[in-house]
């Protein structure tokens, strides 16, 4: 719709426009109705401090102002577009009443939704106010040639009568020059609507935002809980996978070589052929060697027992089993901490994997060192094809997701044709 209209009008076509308009009439009724019952209830919880009732119901009327203030944000979500997120709730472990009451009462998001719901009231009038003189005033004088001849007679001094609006001192706009003067300036205000509409609700936005929406130590706990259910999913992956193989793979071969040496026993036990023996031995032997190498790629797929030398020489063994030709540079003064070195081994792992069956990469660049700021980075840089991205079926996702359990960062840049770049920060250690 918007793309059919002239340029300086496309703003009325779109629908953000409207909503806009829409949030800050509502704001007056919402405001009042805030205010009102923030004020009332403070009041009454004040009053009754001193009996049994009066904190009771402070706490009470908190939630319920919480849950008032969210209806606005998720209004000013939808109307505004505020794209103001949820406080996330916090998980507490039950409580009886009084441990109940003092949490709520020293609930922060819910003293600050009343103070939105105080300040509600002021910005509610504002923007009705802003919105409704720009946009009823300036469509009343766009179309006041239409409207005009229905007024009814106003007369001025001298008894003369005017189908116009008065102005004053007997200023009536009736003739063709002040028509078109009014009807310019109700152009321009119309014009302008939009814009100044847009202008008062982002002070009421940003009011939404500071008060209402999820602070810095919120998204932090936020996102530390989704980094330990990925790490804790990861962790139990990883165990149903050793169980697995145990289960299908080692515990299998060492049954077979109890078999076999059971056999071989009962053959020299009862003077059997020698040769048959030897052979159960045999195999018994290869099981053992077989059963021991299942173990070894279990245990490094835990731990590769190559990082015990280092990170700067697990990757230069790494890069000497590489398909394509890998240039390792490190400068590590210190050793990262085993957890973070074995998550910077794996994830070169991964993006020399990727280079090698995705990017049709010549030669692959690997590079350690320790950041100004006291922080591991790892860059991997390939000249391949480029076109790499989070969640292209590249294991990046999983990458990024076992970065983040220790408050890691990943970059990607790869644009189609390449070069693709790779940089992963972690901390240096798991206290870091």
């Amino acid at each position: 719709m918007t793309r059919s209209l002239p340029a300086p009008l496309a703003v009325y076509g779109s629908r953000r426009t409207w909503g806009e308009l829409l949030y800050a009439v509502l704001g007056l009724p919402l405001g009042v109705a805030g205010f009102t019952y923030t004020v009332t209830t403070l009041s009454v919880s004040a009053g009754l401090a001193i009996t049994f009732v009066g904190l009771p119901l402070l706490a009470v009327t908190g939630l319920i102002g919480r849950e008032g203030a969210d209806l606005v944000r998720r209004l000013g979500n939808k109307l505004a577009g505020a794209a103001v997120p949820d406080r996330p709730r916090e998980r507490r472990p039950r409580q009886n009443m009084m441990g109940w009451l003092g949490t709520q009462l020293r609930d922060g998001a819910a003293w600050r939704a009343r103070i939105y719901l105080v300040l509600k009231l002021p910005l509610g009038i504002g923007t009705f106010v802003v919105a409704t003189v720009f946009w009823v005033y300036g469509l009343g004088w766009l179309t006041y040639p239409a409207w005009r001849p229905f007024l009814g007679c106003n007369e001025d001094s001298k008894g003369n009568c005017h189908h116009a609006l008065g102005i004053a001192n007997d200023w009536y706009v009736d003739s063709p020059g002040r028509i078109t003067l009014f009807a310019i300036a109700g152009a321009l205000l119309t014009l302008a609507a939009p814009w100044v509409t847009r202008a008062v609700v982002r002070i009421d936005v940003a009011a939404l935002r500071g008060l209402l929406g999820p602070s810095d130590r919120d998204l932090r706990v936020a996102e530390l809980e989704r980094s330990r259910a990925v790490a804790v999913d990861d962790a139990a992956t990883t165990l149903r996978r050793i169980e697995r193989d145990l289960h299908d793979g080692t515990q299998a071969r060492l049954v077979a070589l109890a078999m076999n040496v059971g056999l071989a026993k009962e053959k020299l036990a009862e003077g059997g052929d020698p040769e048959q023996a030897q052979a159960l031995l045999d195999t018994a032997h290869l099981t053992a060697k077989q059963a021991i190498a299942e173990v070894r790629d279990l245990a490094r797929g835990i731990h590769p027992p190559v990082l015990d030398a280092g990170l700067d020489a697990a990757l230069a063994t790494l890069a000497s089993h590489s398909a394509i030709p890998v240039h390792v540079h490190t400068s590590l003064p210190q050793r990262p901490d085993a957890a973070i070195e074995t998550i910077a081994y794996f994830c070169a792992a991964e993006l020399l994997t990727n280079a090698v069956k995705h990017s049709g990469a010549r030669t692959v660049g690997v590079s350690v060192r320790i950041s100004d700021a006291g922080r591991l980075v790892l860059a991997v840089h390939d000249d391949g094809r480029g076109g790499a991205r989070v969640g292209g079926g590249t294991g990046l996702s999983g990458l990024l997701e076992r970065v983040r359990t220790v408050d890691g960062t990943m970059t990607v840049t790869s644009p189609a044709g390449g070069p693709t770049d790779v940089t992963v920060e972690l901390p240096m250690g798991l206290h870091s």
